[in-house]
């Protein structure tokens, strides 16, 4: 039994061809580009969703519960 599933996109022509280009160049088929470039985007989302809690966690600490809290403490240190 097939352990993976297919996908059809559709991409701009533009894209398209830059994916190729850029599959041809790394020795990849489409179906191996796809595939890394899904994975790192899901790494790179991980690690953003790390830093905007380690923000939040920064920011609670330090008692700032708004944007204008921000403001406020960026407004006073340019002072």
């Amino acid at each position: 039994m097939r352990q993976s599933k297919v996908l059809a996109i559709s991409l701009p022509p533009r894209l398209f061809e830059r994916g190729m280009k850029t599959a041809k160049s790394k020795g990849m088929t489409r179906s191996e580009l796809v595939r890394d470039a899904l994975r790192r985007y899901e790494v790179q989302e991980q690690e953003w969703q790390g830093m905007f809690d380690y923000g939040r966690r920064k920011a609670r600490a330090a008692g700032i519960r708004s944007e204008e809290d921000v403001e406020r403490l960026i407004d006073a240190a340019r002072r």
